[in-house]
């Protein structure tokens, strides 16, 4: 895949092979891990499966989530991007497209997870003319739920998963994010 997107201060690109160290420092985190399934990676091995399954999504499906690079520095801070949900059903639905991200946690509080998504959704809804992004974020994960909300997303409803925690269902759609970005 050979799609980059830049923004004032980040470089959005495919992950690679020569990503899993940083990848791995960030998925082995206990803190990054908070509000996702407290499952944080104990070996580089995974990390590397972790980008070959993504590999796999940018040729599938032509987009998945990219490494996001500070300019600044040259520094892996995360992973953003618009991934297409087609292997598993959340909250009743599947065959949609996802907006997501994570940052290691000292890139935490820093306006970076807003400006990654300001670039992914005009990207998504001006290049790949997508009608509707979605998210889902733990329940109590406030700093995501935020910025979600900050950059236009509609909260829709509470929704318990197959453990019964609790997340949210996040939608936003192409007219609507226009009107936003016109702003």
């Amino acid at each position: 895949m050979d799609l980059i997107l830049e923004t004032e201060r980040l470089l959005l690109r495919p992950l690679e092979i020569s990503d899993a160290e940083a990848l791995f420092e960030l998925n082995k985190n206990p803190n990054v891990h908070k509000y996702l399934w407290q499952k944080p990676e104990v070996a580089i091995d995974e990390s590397i499966k972790v980008i070959e399954y993504v590999q796999r999504q940018y040729a599938e499906n032509k987009i998945g989530r990219f490494a996001t690079i500070l300019k600044e520095t040259g520094e892996f801070i995360g992973w953003t991007g618009i991934k297409y949900i087609n292997d598993h059903i959340e909250n009743g639905n599947t065959n949609f497209y996802d907006y997501g991200y994570r940052l290691n946690e000292q890139f935490w509080n820093k306006g970076y997870a807003t400006e990654a998504s300001k670039a992914w959704l005009d990207y998504g809804f001006n290049q790949m003319n997508i009608k509707e992004m979605n998210a889902y974020t733990h329940a109590e994960n406030g700093a995501s739920n935020h910025v979600l909300q900050k950059v236009g997303f509609d909260f829709v409803e509470d929704y318990p998963d197959k453990d019964g925690v609790i997340w949210k269902w996040w939608q936003l759609e192409s007219t609507k994010y226009k009107v936003i970005s016109t702003k």
